[in-house]
């Protein structure tokens, strides 16, 4: 017993030791453990922290291109409803004064009206006046444009189905082109806009290609062809908004813009807008019915001559970028009538089944003028299937256009646009002795005050 009890007093120290060296061992163990755990922690922490911060950031620019885009919602909403001219300036009391003009000078190798197709240069002048007044107190707006100007411009040396000056205005008496009063309800979501009024500030609109004084000159990319639309006149316009997103336009005006009889003859045009956001892009998706009663004649039946005309049409514009943005149109209209009132150069009578039109408008941020605009656009006037068939003579080819402009941005009051047109099959190849494609060059100063 004493020698057992010796040798286990022997063994004691080691045994110690060792029992004290696992025990240091286990708990740096469960330390580094602990602290391998804490790590693993921090690390998730971490990553936590840079999902909620990345999260955070994603959020931040939804909202920011929410803003933008509601931004530019408001603009395009305030220019639909309440067509305020952007050199509009305050006067006091609500009242905003603007004037502009625009000069424009066209060459053409081919006026070929006479079938002669002579060089020709000639030159227009236009010059506008708004005055706008709101009465904030009651969400209501009033308008009145003057015009004036002087030059037919090219258009009646040119036999086409569709010209190539839309601004030309050969009516040197100050006249009165535009007068209404609108009401907005329900925060603007609501208008209703009455009095002398021109239907293609509401209807067929674009973008890219509706300001023949600073984007295309031709009438083709200006407006669809194919609707009928009256001259200014007229008419009452609604205009709802339900949704940030739609955008619905009903309109009727006195189709004889004559104010004679304005009960008897009618142009209706409904239109809905459709506005959705492409990669991070605005666009606007346009689809519009019309009906003018006023008399149309039959092609095949002559004696027909008091027939209705109808038709659509569609009017689309996409951003891409921030400097480019794409736009297209097409429209039918009825082939078997044509309004014996609407004639080309030379009192030639004709009608349009189909038109299209698509082109491009590019900024000038690319290559560093950010205010100047490049465009470029073609399309197709299409005659009457009917008009054809009603003389075995016509070849009533489709008539091509092709547009390309560059607006210069001088400073802020002076813009100048260099501009060239190219149209094939001119008059659809009908005008006698002359069927060669007609080239046109021009220049277009615009000035705001």
């Amino acid at each position: 017993m004493v020698v057992l009890g010796v040798f286990a007093m022997g063994a004691s120290p080691a045994a110690a030791e060792e029992e004290s060296l696992r025990g240091i061992v286990a708990g740096l163990t469960a330390r580094v453990e602990a602290l391998e755990k804490k790590v693993v922690d921090q690390q998730a922490y971490i990553q936590e922290h840079e999902r909620c911060i990345h999260d955070q950031r994603k959020v931040i620019a939804e909202q920011d291109t929410k803003i933008k885009n509601y931004e530019a919602s408001v603009r395009a909403l305030d220019e639909r409803l309440h067509r305020q001219e952007p050199s509009a300036i305050s006067i006091g009391r609500g009242l905003e004064i603007g004037a502009g003009a625009t000069v424009i000078v066209q060459g053409t190798n081919n006026a070929n009206a006479d079938g002669t197709g002579e060089d020709r240069a000639d030159a227009s002048y236009s010059a506008d006046i708004t005055l706008a007044k709101d009465f904030e107190s009651i969400n209501g707006r009033a308008f009145v444009h003057l015009e004036a100007g002087t030059g037919d411009g090219l258009e009646d040396n040119l036999a086409l189905y569709s010209n190539v000056n839309r601004d030309a205005d050969n009516n040197n008496d100050v006249h009165l082109t535009e007068v209404w009063y609108e009401q907005g309800a329900c925060n603007d979501r609501l208008a209703l806009t009455f009095g002398k009024l021109d239907p293609t500030v509401y209807f067929d609109t674009n973008e890219a290609a509706n300001d023949e004084t600073t984007q295309f000159l031709g009438r083709i990319f200006r407006n669809n062809p194919t609707v009928e639309f009256p001259d200014n006149t007229l008419g009452i316009r609604f205009a709802y908004e339900p949704e940030e997103w739609v955008e619905f336009n009903v309109g009727f005006f006195d189709a004889g813009a004559d104010w004679n009889k304005v009960g008897d003859n009618a142009f209706c045009a409904g239109q809905a807008t459709f506005k959705h956001q492409f990669f991070g892009h605005p666009g606007n998706y346009r689809i519009l019915g019309w009906y003018n009663d006023l008399p149309h004649t039959s092609w095949l039946t002559s004696t027909n001559d008091k027939e209705p005309a109808f038709g659509f049409a569609l009017s689309f514009d996409q951003k891409v970028t921030e400097e480019v943005m794409l736009f297209c149109r097409y429209g039918w209209q009825d082939p078997r009538v044509y309004n014996p009132s609407l004639t080309a150069t030379g009192g030639r009578v004709f009608s349009l089944e189909q038109s299209w039109s698509a082109g491009v408008q590019v900024e000038g941020g690319l290559w560093g003028r950010a205010k100047d605009v490049l465009g470029f656009a073609v399309g197709q006037a299409i005659a009457s299937g009917d008009y054809k068939k009603s003389n075995s003579a016509l070849a009533a080819k489709s008539e091509g256009h092709l547009e390309a402009y560059y607006n210069v941005h001088l400073n802020d009051y002076l813009s100048i646009s260099p501009d060239f047109q190219y149209i094939w099959n001119p008059f659809g190849k009908d005008v006698v002795g002359n069927t060669d494609p007609v080239c046109v060059w021009g220049l277009r100063s615009q000035i705001d005050f």
